[in-house]
């Protein structure tokens, strides 16, 4: 019978070049489900995320002191990646999701 873990897949700072954030276990689906992007500086940056190689933020601008969420129901299969950066590392990402083993 299969396992489902609900989980943080990833909460910290983000790198300011393409850096990998989370990668999905062997013998593991994920299934990403909320992502906040939080900008924690006094001007507007840009965030970019991808899952899979595939664009979900293309350098979405971000107000000063604000956040960017969205929910989706989002599958990625074993070793799969999500990664992202910002223009600066005071944006923090917040990606929630469940994984079934």
């Amino acid at each position: 019978m299969a396992t489902t873990t609900s989980k943080a897949l990833y909460r910290g700072a983000a790198a300011t070049s393409s850096t990998t954030l989370y990668t999905v276990p062997a013998s593991t689906t994920a299934v990403v489900t909320n992502i906040v992007v939080s900008n924690n500086s006094a001007s507007a940056v840009t965030a970019t995320l991808t899952l899979d190689g595939i664009n979900i933020l293309p350098a979405v601008s971000i107000a000063a002191n604000s956040v960017f969420g969205f929910d989706l129901k989002q599958v990625l299969a074993t070793t799969k990646i999500i990664a992202g950066f910002s223009s600066v590392t005071t944006t923090t990402f917040h990606i929630s999701g469940v994984e079934i083993a």
